[in-house]
């Protein structure tokens, strides 16, 4: 763990990581206490993932869209704006599931609540592309992990919360830490510092046609599509043994795995290239899911999800670092929201594609299948060739943040 404390010694590096966190877990939270609230209010799971589906493609199309306004004013007013609209938005969509609202104002409070979601992610991310080079991938292993924590935390804080008291009570308290984090990282002296790169003004997809971007984001979507297929097979198979609780403590094992990997990774000086770190590290994680779907033995498939889960973690640091060093100077936070936007994409459509399998003749074994084949479709994916990525601007010219 010493190699962390360089990076944790840095000013605003606690601040950044604690709020960060906070921050990210609505992420894990809202998009799965939307859904037991609705579904509890109209007993309908089609409504409830109509509902829950809205909001997730609100939030995916406005980040690009703030993160462009982020890097051009700072993220400071774009953070607090959304720190005072978040919580009232979210108050009026419990409002409209628990008064028995029409569907069609559910989804449209959905969206609005989506809409809103607090910049949090990008502006880390795009923060932390500003620090000293020598520890900057330090930090973003440390990023990759907490964010793998918030995946075990925020779920089963929604779950909680649910059992005790109610899903919209779960959903209250995913706003206020929201509004806690995005608060945060804007009164952080890092982002107090921020200064924007002037750039020429470009087109909405600019960033994303940058040198090398289109392979980084497509071999993401890719391996993401697979784990949304892999996050619906793992609770279908512990259904399928008789023994549904099972599923949580197989998720958790899985992320656990990753966050060991990552603090592991990140710890490590390695003198390869990123292009050949990202190749090499997707093709674990293929290695590490292979298996999966002839697995039948919960045991087995724990073990195995911890061992291949030590490739993510650290396969999302080096996406980070590529992202962050490809990026225009002046479009960053923008770079990484265009990053998460389609990720997030690509897992909700694994999800639906792996559900489609298990209810088929497929089953459990097809979803895992589709797992193997998305991370392996990313490593083929980093094999095409394409235009070389431009090379990052010096440190002076990004002008470093007080991180």
């Amino acid at each position: 763990m010493r190699a962390y404390l360089p990076v944790w010694r840095l000013p605003s590096a606690p601040v950044l990581l604690l709020a960060g966190f906070a921050g990210r877990l609505p992420s894990a939270m809202v998009p799965l206490a939307l859904l037991l609230m609705v579904q509890q209010q109209t007993g309908s799971y089609a409504v409830a993932g109509l509902a829950a589906a809205t909001l997730g493609v609100a939030s995916a199309v406005m980040a690009p869209i703030l993160g462009r306004l982020a890097d051009r004013r700072g993220p400071r007013p774009v953070l607090l704006a959304q720190a005072a609209a978040y919580p009232l938005l979210v108050a009026l969509l419990i409002a409209v599931v628990l008064g028995g609202a029409p569907t069609a104002a559910v989804v449209a409070a959905s969206a609005g609540a989506g809409a809103a979601t607090p910049l949090v992610s990008g502006t880390v991310r795009a923060l932390w592309s500003r620090v000293d080079p020598r520890v900057r991938p330090t930090a973003y292993a440390l990023d990759a992990t907490a964010t793998e924590l918030v995946f075990v935390v925020g779920p089963s804080l929604v779950a909680a919360l649910a059992v005790l008291t109610s899903p919209a009570l779960a959903l209250g308290v995913a706003g206020v830490l929201a509004v806690g984090g995005a608060l945060g990282i804007a009164t952080s002296a890092a982002t107090r510092a921020y200064v924007p790169v002037v750039g020429v003004r470009s087109g909405l997809f600019s960033t994303v046609r940058t040198p090398g971007m289109p392979r980084v984001l497509l071999s993401g979507a890719a391996l993401m599509l697979g784990f949304g297929a892999l996050e619906v097979a793992v609770p279908a198979f512990a259904d399928q043994i008789g023994a549904p609780g099972m599923s949580g403590v197989l998720l958790a094992v899985w992320a656990l795995g990753s966050t060991i990997g990552g603090l592991w990774f990140g710890a490590r000086v390695l003198s390869m290239s990123l292009p050949r770190q990202y190749r090499l590290l997707l093709l674990g994680v293929t290695i590490g899911l292979a298996p999966l779907a002839w697995i039948s033995s919960p045991w087995a498939l724990g073990a195995l999800l911890f061992l291949g889960g030590t490739a993510i973690a650290p396969t999302l640091t080096v996406q980070n670092t590529l992202v962050g060093s490809m990026a225009p100077v002046h479009a960053t936070t923008e770079a990484f929201t265009w990053l998460s936007t389609i990720t997030v994409g690509a897992s909700a459509i694994g999800a639906a594609l792996g559900g489609a399998l298990i209810e088929g003749r497929a089953g459990v074994s097809g979803s895992l299948a589709l797992a193997t084949v998305g991370a392996a479709a990313a490593v083929a994916i980093t094999l095409v060739p394409g235009r070389r990525p431009r090379v990052a601007a010096p440190d002076a010219v990004r002008t470093p943040a007080v991180v």
